[in-house]
């Protein structure tokens, strides 16, 4: 396998029933490695203008309090709405084919500092952070199918607003990629009566060969088919299906992870590292969700340096999804980035 993998081969992604293209001949490409310094604008732990700081008015009007820890509001602009709406008409030809759908949008800011990322708060700022979205996906979960956590991180990523937040997008339909891990885990947990992930991070922990850090209740690992550079899988070693079955206990142990990770990150090409993140735990309702593990995906875009990205386009948007870096070597890098933040070193 060692030497297949240092030619062009596939991997399958059991997660999405899905394939990757591997090139890692490519990575002999001059290029590789090069790291260009960003200039970063120092920012304030106020800022007057930014409609998420405590006191400050919104875009959509509302003044937000003046908050003193991790603060959560209705989104000014949802894309969800909870008002459903009926179709009107006869049904069109099924080249047409919609339907109405029912949803909140939330905002949760991590901090009232301005100036912060969740790399560069403590564990326990971290745990409060987990704590509120365990509460919301909760409190969301009575209501709705599927409740999204996610996170969208730097301008690069198409984050408006610097100041540290993430969103809560809760709907009364299960969306097509937790559908198609649902799918997957359900039919793993049927021929092998134990969670996909659970056994997938057995795997991994012997292996060691992807694993970025672990702890007692956590692990993170770019995982084997992964597909951006630097992407990681966030898997709890013990059996839990949503953020709401963390106890105290693992929901600090998740902090101080997190912690490790994110500076790991951010150390990579010493920039505040860009990403999109988001939670999968199993949906709400009734039925028997055994086969699911909750896991986080971390989504980074950066390839090579601070300024140049991976580009999903031509042979990933006509074929299938292409890597050059093996996640061996992804991992590899990020497990030896130092564990204080390059600000303090």
């Amino acid at each position: 396998m060692e030497i297949i993998w240092n030619t062009p081969h596939r991997r399958f992604n059991p997660l999405t029933e899905e394939w990757i293209l591997v090139s890692p001949q490519r990575t002999k490409r001059p290029w590789l490695g090069q790291q260009e310094p960003v200039k970063e604008s120092l920012r304030n732990r106020y800022q007057p203008d930014c409609y998420l700081c405590p006191g400050n008015l919104r875009a959509g009007g509302q003044r937000n309090p003046d908050y003193k820890k991790t603060f959560v509001f209705t989104n000014d602009f949802p894309a969800l709405i909870q008002t459903p709406v009926t179709p009107k008409g006869k049904s069109p030809p099924p080249f047409f084919r919609s339907e109405s759908v029912t949803g909140e949008c939330r905002v949760i800011c991590f901090s009232p500092r301005h100036d912060l990322t969740l790399a560069e708060m403590n564990p326990k700022e971290i745990a409060i952070v987990i704590k509120v979205l365990a509460e919301q996906t909760e409190e969301l979960g009575k209501k709705y199918r599927w409740v999204q956590v996610f996170e969208n991180k730097g301008e690069i990523m198409g984050c408006s607003n610097p100041h540290p937040h993430g969103q809560i997008w809760a709907s009364n339909f299960l969306p097509e990629k937790p559908d198609k891990e649902d799918r997957s885990q359900k039919k793993y947990y049927h021929q092998h009566q134990s969670p996909l992930l659970l056994d997938y991070a057995q795997e991994e922990l012997v292996c060691q060969q992807r694993v970025v850090a672990a702890n007692r209740d956590w692990l993170v690992v770019v995982p084997f088919w992964a597909v951006w550079p630097f992407e990681t899988l966030v898997i709890p070693r013990i059996p839990v299906r949503r953020l709401p079955g963390l106890t105290a206990e693992q929901r600090f142990s998740l902090a101080g992870i997190l912690k490790q990770l994110l500076v790991k990150y951010d150390n990579l090409f010493q920039t505040s590292f860009p990403y999109s993140m988001g939670w999968h735990g199993a949906p709400f309702g009734q039925g028997d969700y055994s086969h699911w593990q909750l896991h986080a995906h971390f989504y980074p875009p950066l390839l090579r340096s601070a300024t140049i990205k991976k580009f999903m386009v031509g042979y990933e948007m006509l074929a299938e999804p292409q890597r050059d870096i093996t996640p061996e070597q992804a991992a590899e890098k990020l497990k030896e980035q130092p564990e204080s933040h390059y600000h303090n070193l």
